[in-house]
């Protein structure tokens, strides 16, 4: 639900929130004992284990074989009544329940969508013309359980107090609970939501182009990629073909970047393989 609570249809009905959960790669795990069904609204599903499948429902395009489907009606509407039975026979938790490694009671913040960011703005160019902000890094993408992933939280951890970290999509999870302060009382790390919402860090870059009258590629902005497959392929070409440059991705590169693709990428985009966190933030620092 982390992501949702940065839309304002969420607001309307105080009894919906917190939430639980880490990355996708992780509910397996997380999903084993929960008092409570689970319901996908979109990716990622993993192959539910039968020790909840009978409480995991889909709808929309997630679907998986055997496990109960949420249909959209003719007219629009659609059916949750089951789901709400079970959850109501199943109780949910009788009080907040702190679990280590799954919710351990950190508070996060998110919805810095653009229109948040964008509303700021001021705020924002003062703070780098003033100095106060030297670096934004866009740190996000997909996660894994790939090992090398924990690159991205050394990565924010060893950022420098005057650099801002935007992330998004299930990346954020690396670190979005850290606590690493503030810079003219803006949060240093800005949740701006989920894998769908890259449009909203390429308005808010080609706004701060805009206000500092330069191109997205001569701002203090380097985008920090996590690499795994699917949709990032389309966000990484729609950064491409907005000529955006010095892209640092990881932990491995996409599978279809062949050596003759990568040297393509290299010298007409400057893409670059991540390396070590306090190499890169040497390098992009200078």
């Amino acid at each position: 639900m982390l992501p949702a609570h940065g839309y304002p249809e969420l607001k309307k009905y105080p009894q919906l929130k917190g939430n639980f959960g880490t990355a996708w790669q992780n509910q397996k795990k997380e999903f084993d004992n929960i008092p409570a069904p689970i319901l996908f609204t979109t990716n990622c599903l993993m192959p539910p284990k039968t020790s909840y499948a009978d409480r995991v429902y889909t709808t929309s395009v997630v679907g998986f074989p055997e496990i109960k489907h949420i249909n959209t009606n003719a007219d629009g509407s659609k059916d949750f009544s089951a789901i709400i039975e079970q959850a109501k026979q199943l109780g949910g938790y009788s009080q907040d329940t702190l679990i280590p490694g799954i919710n351990g009671g950190a508070s996060v913040m998110t919805g810095f969508a653009h229109g948040t960011v964008l509303g700021v703005a001021d705020t924002v160019i003062d703070a780098v013309k003033s100095g106060a902000i030297r670096q934004f890094f866009l740190v996000g993408g997909c996660d894994g359980a790939k090992p090398g992933r924990n690159y991205f939280t050394e990565f924010v951890k060893q950022s420098p107090s005057d650099t801002v970290i935007l992330t998004l999509a299930c990346g954020k999870f690396r670190f979005n609970d850290l606590n690493i302060g503030e810079i003219g009382g803006l949060p240093r790390i800005m949740d701006m939501g989920q894998c769908n919402d890259a449009y909203s860090a390429i308005m808010v870059a080609v706004a701060l182009a805009e206000a500092f009258d330069c191109g997205v590629n001569d701002l203090p902005l380097t985008l920090v990629l996590s690499w795994y497959e699917q949709k990032a392929v389309a966000i990484l070409l729609t950064l491409l073909s907005l000529g955006i440059h010095n892209i640092l991705l990881g932990p491995s590169l996409p599978a279809f970047i062949s050596p003759a693709i990568l040297d393509f990428l290299v010298k007409n985009f400057s893409i670059m393989p991540i390396s070590t966190p306090e190499a890169d933030l040497a390098k992009i620092l200078g």
